[in-house]
């Protein structure tokens, strides 16, 4: 278990429904577009796993945690984090290595691939799952 990085918040969600993750991934795409005025080819790739990884984490929290389910994006010196937490906080995430990849369950490995740091940690009744995307 490890504490996030510190990082200033900028957008946040409360979702309740895996059928709302449409609408927080189009909000995320829309307010990394106005906030990152230097489009290049990088920074769209960046956005893009920014994306994909906070879809990931907060289909997780609603499928396996506890409501309610929270996420947030920060920024950090070096780029981005991803913070999702939910109220099963004695519930660790753990990937299942072993799951055959046609049933699903690879996000974690997913997760850990794309970001630059990754960890989770508990406190008072919550569990926080977060993971860091380095700019280039």
């Amino acid at each position: 278990m490890a504490a996030p990085p510190p990082g200033r918040p900028c957008w946040s969600w409360q979702p309740q429904r895996l059928c709302e993750l449409p609408a927080v991934r189009r909000e995320l795409r829309r307010s990394l577009a106005q906030d990152d005025v230097s489009a290049s080819a990088e920074q769209d790739e960046l956005h893009e796993q920014l994306v994909l990884v906070l879809d990931e984490l907060l289909s997780n929290a609603l499928r396996h945690g506890r409501c309610p389910v929270a996420a947030a994006v920060h920024r950090t010196d070096s780029g981005w984090m991803l913070l999702v937490s939910d109220s099963a906080a004695q519930v660790p995430p753990h990937p299942d290595p072993e799951r055959d990849p046609a049933r699903g369950g690879l996000g974690l490995g997913m997760v850990a691939d794309l970001t630059s740091a990754h960890g989770w940690c508990s406190d008072g009744g919550r569990k926080h799952v977060w993971a860091v995307l380095t700019s280039a």
